[in-house]
């Protein structure tokens, strides 16, 4: 039942507001979280911009402008002014249009050239031609590196007409008005709770239903891989929308899978969040296809769940449901990564949940945010809440020196790391080294889908660290060094492996449950010149933890397809402060910071010991951490619920 009443309001408001300004307004659409606003005469809106704000600020509602189809010049016209207006140097490498949206997408090397000082050139495109300009960053890589992001627009742009009536049903659901009275807000542990993995939670209100990431956790294979979707309180067509703070696979592994079973409402993601996640998804597949495992979903419903995908900048406060909005922060974890913030209700309940989050500056990432409008309730990763990590220079002269070792004895580095985030801090690392001669010559081979995850870093040079940011924006690449090597084939990565070349090898998957970093180690492990070296951390039950914790000969998949036993003979060595996670100096470091203070904290995705401990530490230090004697900390289970409202 939807209020429709409410929806008549809002257009009512807005033509009140454009009609007196000459606005020709032809139709007013909600489409998903905004209201989009069709009209006659752009040049209106080109001329006075401020009005869609006013607007925006009046309703508190996202409010876009959309040209009436009837007004539009052709694509021919267009694409020529475009070409004229915008300098050579900005690097334009395609133009296309979505004739549903009304949006011309110009894809090039230097965005900000496109859209002029000021937007002078978006509005001119605007008033002139009735097309709305979207620049798209395409850095200059090798345009196979940048396969995943063509298909990804080129996929949204054939489903254009699919899209739209999505986001319109989503957009009734979303402004339909508030129905129960009674209200209340409860949280339900469904993964993720006192283990890492498998991260999903699920915050409900009278009125809502909302999805807090839906992972997999990559160190089993029996049920407790996937979070626990089978309660009562889930039903995917009462589901209002998912929330995926990042792209790693223990946050959006699953999500594809409530596709499969009918949801059918949106993804909330920031652009870069978008990208990588859909590249991890495919490659998860491609790895178990070729591992010879059923996935629980399949390529049908990753492309689905793309069109149902939208994507938010740091900031942008949002409607996701009639009673909750949903604003992303940075949280320094890897790019795109977000803590998600659920405003419910008018002034009823604020809820920061973390994901994962890193409070401290590393070579790739600025750190986390920690001031927000209103919290009531912190959910906060615990990763390493029992523990302190080395300093990242320390950790980073740590790896310098195990590789010179390694290649003085005439041996090779492997070194496992996740595509997302590690690599990308490893390259950082190698790069500055090899141009500081604190490296000897040798190639560092870089497999897997590192060399993708890299242009898309490449992309958003914007939320990236000012040191890298800078590099990028005056045509450098910080992550290449002539010594590096991308592995084309299982040939080649054969050839390097017997090779009696010293070299350095950068391969996922970072835990050694997948990929070719597990063919590598097959083909080096018996070599003790040899060293493994782990830069990131090793979930309970996969292969790297439990070489980690000593295990020394372990049964693999050989060439002929057979099982083999391979004994580690290879020098094994896990190097801290590399991680993507805050320490617990790091921890309480962000709760000292946090403004304001929560008065409930909710600890997850740890292992219970780093919980318990964390949780020990809170309520000891509550007073110097500012957040008084009254807060309150949790420690809950898979399958528990806590009812907000009743406790605060």
């Amino acid at each position: 039942m939807y209020k429709k009443n409410e929806l008549k309001k809002i257009i009512g408001m807005i033509l009140a507001e454009l009609t007196p300004r000459n606005v020709h307004v032809t139709r007013i659409e909600f489409e998903g979280p905004e209201i989009a606003i069709y009209i006659r005469n752009p040049d209106i809106i080109a001329r006075h911009p401020e009005v869609a704000k006013d607007i925006a600020k009046k309703l508190k509602k996202r409010i876009v402008i959309r040209t009436d189809p009837s007004v539009r010049k052709s694509k021919k016209e267009t694409e020529e002014l475009i070409k004229q207006l915008v300098p050579p140097e900005a690097g334009i490498k395609g133009i296309e249009f979505d004739d549903v949206l009304g949006e011309v997408i110009v894809k090039a090397e230097k965005v900000g050239l496109v859209y002029g000082k000021g937007r002078s050139i978006y509005n001119k495109v605007l008033a002139e031609t009735g097309w709305r300009l979207t620049a798209v960053r395409f850095p200059p890589v090798d345009p196979k590196e940048l396969d995943t992001v063509n298909k990804i627009l080129h996929y949204t742009l054939e489903q254009s007409s699919y899209r739209l009536n999505f986001l319109r049903a989503a957009g009734e659901r979303i402004h339909r008005g508030v129905i129960f009275e009674n209200r209340y807000v409860r949280v339900t542990a469904l993964g993720g709770f006192m283990e890492v993995g498998r991260s999903a939670i699920l915050v409900e209100t009278s009125e809502s239903r909302v999805l807090l990431d839906v992972g997999i956790n990559p160190g089993f294979n029996d049920y407790r891989m996937y979070p626990r979707l089978d309660i009562e309180q889930l039903r995917l067509d009462e589901l209002d929308a998912v929330v995926i703070t990042h792209a790693h696979l223990d946050h959006v592994g699953l999500a594809p899978y409530l596709f499969k079973y009918g949801y059918r409402g949106p993804v909330y993601v920031t652009k870069p969040t978008r990208d990588l996640m859909i590249l991890q998804l495919l490659d998860l597949l491609d790895i178990a296809h070729r591992s010879n495992q059923k996935p629980p979903y399949t390529q049908l419903e990753v492309k689905k769940m793309l069109l149902h995908t939208i994507t938010l900048d740091y900031g942008e406060v949002t409607d996701i449901a009639p009673d909750i909005k949903l604003t992303f922060y940075n949280a320094g974890h890897i790019l795109g990564s977000a803590m998600a913030h659920l405003h419910i209700g008018e002034g009823l309940h604020n809820i920061v949940y973390t994901g994962d989050f890193k409070f401290g500056r590393t070579r790739l990432l600025d750190k986390a945010d920690s001031e927000f409008p209103r919290v009531e309730t912190l959910i906060m990763e615990s990763t390493y809440g029992d523990r302190d990590q080395p300093r990242r220079d320390l950790a980073e002269l740590e790896l310098i020196s195990a590789i010179s070792r390694t290649i003085a004895r005439g041996g090779k580095v492997l070194i496992p790391a996740m595509a997302v985030g590690r690599s990308q801090e490893i390259l950082l690392v190698l790069t500055d080294a090899f141009n500081r001669k604190l490296l000897p010559d040798v190639k560092v081979y870089i497999d897997g889908s590192i060399p993708e995850v890299t242009a898309i870093h490449l992309s958003y040079p914007e939320l990236l660290s000012s040191k890298v940011r800078s590099k990028i924006l005056q045509g450098e690449n910080p992550f290449y060094h002539e010594n590096m090597v991308k592995v084309k084939n299982k040939q080649m990565r054969e050839d390097i492996a017997k090779s009696n070349e010293p070299a350095v090898i950068i391969a996922t998957s970072g835990m050694l449950n997948g990929g070719p970093s597990v063919e590598y180690l097959r083909l080096l492990a018996s070599d003790p010149k040899n060293s493994l070296i782990f830069v990131g951390y090793q979930a309970k039950g996969t292969l790297g933890r439990r070489i980690l914790d000593g295990e020394r000969e372990v049964t693999m998949i050989g060439e002929n397809g057979k099982l083999e036993l391979i004994k580690i003979n290879m020098e094994v060595k896990y190097i801290e402060g590399f991680s993507g996670h805050s320490d617990r100096r790091q921890l309480l470091a962000f709760l000292a910071n946090m403004k304001p203070k929560p008065k409930n904290i909710i600890l997850n995705h740890g292992e219970p010991q780093a919980i318990y401990s964390l949780a020990e530490s809170i309520r000891r230090k509550a007073q110097n951490l500012g957040l008084g004697q009254e807060v309150r900390v949790f420690t809950p289970g898979i399958l528990e619920s806590l009812y907000l409202t009743g406790i605060v």
